[in-house]
């Protein structure tokens, strides 16, 4: 159980100012380049995914084994739902630019360290410039374009992905829906069954 603690308040403070409010997403700068082991625990922690313990020389008694079972780490009120990363498209397209891997690698990396079962879904944000309909399908075809990527470049399968548009419709600085902070590509856990996906 110590031990369980000392994970997670490790986990709480190495995350520490880059974290947000819960429900909110920890958004990265074009500069940064995300930590796959934060990615991981983003994903699992939305997904309600559980790593199991391993132990290793170590044979614990019967009773000691369910309250191992039964620990669970406290709740991590502060983490994000999700990641989101500025990712740097071609003009008015869907192609991605150089720029950008730097990102998609440590992200895919995250996604690959996240415990088996986690999915992700893949959605583009676009700001207000431009006709909501426009806006709509090029948000949707970046999500498409990173998509891609992950498969193809890092061997994730394409199950463990879905993708959505939703253009300007969900800004990141609703305050200012031109913002560039609203043009972003985000990750979260997938927590729709597969028959929900439709």
């Amino acid at each position: 159980m110590r031990l369980t603690r000392l994970l997670s308040l490790s986990l709480v403070l190495a995350l520490g100012p880059q974290i947000l409010h819960a429900g909110e997403v920890r958004l990265y700068r074009a500069d940064e380049t995300p930590d796959p082991r934060e990615v991981a625990a983003i994903l699992e922690h939305k997904a309600g995914v559980a790593r199991p313990i391993k132990f290793r020389s170590i044979r614990l008694l019967p009773e000691e084994a369910q309250q191992v079972a039964a620990a669970s780490p406290p709740a991590q009120a502060d983490m994000p739902d999700g990641l989101a990363l500025p990712v740097q498209f071609a003009f008015d397209s869907a192609s991605i630019l150089p720029e950008a891997m730097r990102q998609l690698d440590a992200m895919a990396e995250g996604i690959k360290l996240a415990a088996p079962g986690t999915r992700v879904v893949i959605e583009g944000h676009t700001d207000a410039v431009g006709s909501i309909h426009y806006n709509e399908r090029l948000s949707l075809r970046r999500a498409e374009a990173v998509k891609r990527y992950l498969v193809v470049q890092h061997g994730i399968p394409a199950t463990m992905l879905r993708t959505v548009g939703y253009g300007p419709h969900r800004p990141y600085d609703a305050a200012n829906p031109y913002a560039a902070e609203n043009r972003r590509v985000e990750f979260r856990a997938d927590t729709l069954s597969v028959s929900d996906r439709g």
